[in-house]
């Protein structure tokens, strides 16, 4: 068991003397810790969970998202399983919906202005954010909130006394800032705004701890520095990392297709999982899977060993399918992943109904939706990505007549397609 040094208070004087930290807290904290790029400031976060211990209150943890697409993808889900994780230790996780920082757009990462959304589209997308977020939190156990609570009271009054508490000078600290401003780029006077109504929501949430992406840094500390402002004990923040898709490079995004969303059917999210490397495999582990850190170290030695790694990769793909759908999905997904491997044809093949037989195979491809352009289509059968019926095509110039038969471009992209005259 070991101690802490005494802390400070918000407001400059001794705080209440460290509380020591039990066993129960080290086990929290290493949870805490699993996985993170930043936890700031440890020393005190460890503090607040000896308090939280030693008083039986549990900690606000804060975590704001703002709707600006309507559906998740694994990526988002890395800080949602660290909200389960802590939610599992008994503290009090506020799914906080960004409805009013939504229509200033966040800037963060940014080389030009986000356009705003309006009211309309913020509340269409967040109609599905917290059902989906709910595949991942104790939804019984998650407080729903919306900014625009505190944020519309405000007014321009309280919209200036705001302002007042932070300088330009600190403001342009920020990276994304900095470099559009030394380049030329505009920089709107409403950006500004953002990561300060954000720091608001801790002060408005009395948040212990905020949570958010690598990306989120600077705002997560504004609102630290504005709740030392308003006289509260500052919140800690915890940033983790940015999952990288598909590709292995970019970080998970539907604007660069490389994304594995979690409403997805589940034979698809298995066969997208199984693309990934035997590299980047254990990054999905570390990030995403429930698994011990112990158990995913036996894993990894006993690839090492000798072990064929898709069978580790089989077992996460398995794991985050039962998550999102059903043990049965995760079974049937295995089965029709090695039903694809062999040549098979999957179950769940989109049927279409097409005409103008008989029809060029280039031509086909695209109105299937199969490839997005002839010239694609010519490209994938040099490859010997097409088959038809099982069969591999090697001819560019197949007119296919009026039938019924299975197109598959590549490894995932099939139709059952019923062509006439």
């Amino acid at each position: 068991m070991t101690t802490s040094s005494p802390s400070k208070n918000a407001a400059g004087a001794p705080a209440s003397p460290a509380l020591p930290l039990t066993d129960n807290v080290l086990e929290a904290l290493a949870i805490t810790k699993r996985g993170v790029d930043e936890l700031l400031i440890e020393a005190e976060f460890a503090q607040k969970l000896a308090r939280s211990e030693h008083s039986g209150k549990p900690l606000r943890i804060k975590l704001g998202l703002d709707p600006t697409a309507p559906d998740l993808h694994l990526g988002h889900t890395v800080v949602l399983n660290k909200m389960r994780q802590l939610q599992n230790l008994g503290h009090q996780v506020i799914f906080l919906i960004g409805d009013f920082t939504s229509m200033i757009g966040d800037p963060s990462g940014r080389n030009i202005t986000r356009p705003p959304l309006t009211r309309e589209q913020i509340e269409l997308n967040a109609m599905t954010y917290f059902k989906q977020a709910s595949l991942v939190l104790d939804a019984s156990r998650t407080e729903i909130r919306y900014n625009s609570e505190w944020s519309d009271p405000l007014g321009a009054r309280g919209m200036i006394e705001l302002s007042s508490r932070y300088t330009v000078a600190r403001m342009m600290e920020r990276d994304d800032f900095t470099k559009r401003f030394k380049s030329g780029t505009p920089i709107s006077v409403h950006e500004f705004l953002y990561p300060l109504m954000q720091g608001y929501d801790s002060v408005a949430l009395k948040a212990d701890l905020e949570l958010g992406g690598t990306d989120q840094k600077f705002n997560l500390l504004v609102g630290r520095e504005l709740q030392k402002d308003y006289g509260q004990e500052q919140q800690c923040i915890l940033t983790m990392p940015l999952l990288e898709g598909l590709d292995g490079i970019e970080k998970m995004s539907k604007s660069k297709n490389n994304y594995i969303g979690i409403t997805e059917p589940g034979n698809t999210m298995f066969a997208k999982l199984m693309s990934i490397s035997d590299v980047m495999m254990w990054r999905y582990f570390e990030l995403l899977s429930f698994r011990s850190l112990a158990d995913i170290a036996a894993l990894k030695k006993a690839v090492a060993e000798g072990m064929n790694p898709r069978d580790a990769k089989v077992a996460l793909a398995q794991e985050i399918v039962e998550r999102f759908h059903s043990a049965q999905a995760a079974t049937d997904a295995l089965a029709d992943f090695v039903n694809r491997s062999k040549g098979g044809i999957p179950d769940d093949v989109a049927e279409l109904a097409l005409s103008g037989a008989p029809v060029g195979l280039p031509q086909l491809l695209k109105q299937a939706g199969l490839c997005a352009s002839t010239s694609e289509a010519m490209r994938m059968v040099d490859q010997g990505g097409v088959r038809i019926d099982g069969v591999v095509i090697a001819d560019k110039a197949l007119k296919l007549d009026a039938g019924t038969f299975v197109l598959q471009v590549g490894k995932r992209k099939f139709a059952r397609v019923t062509l006439s005259a």
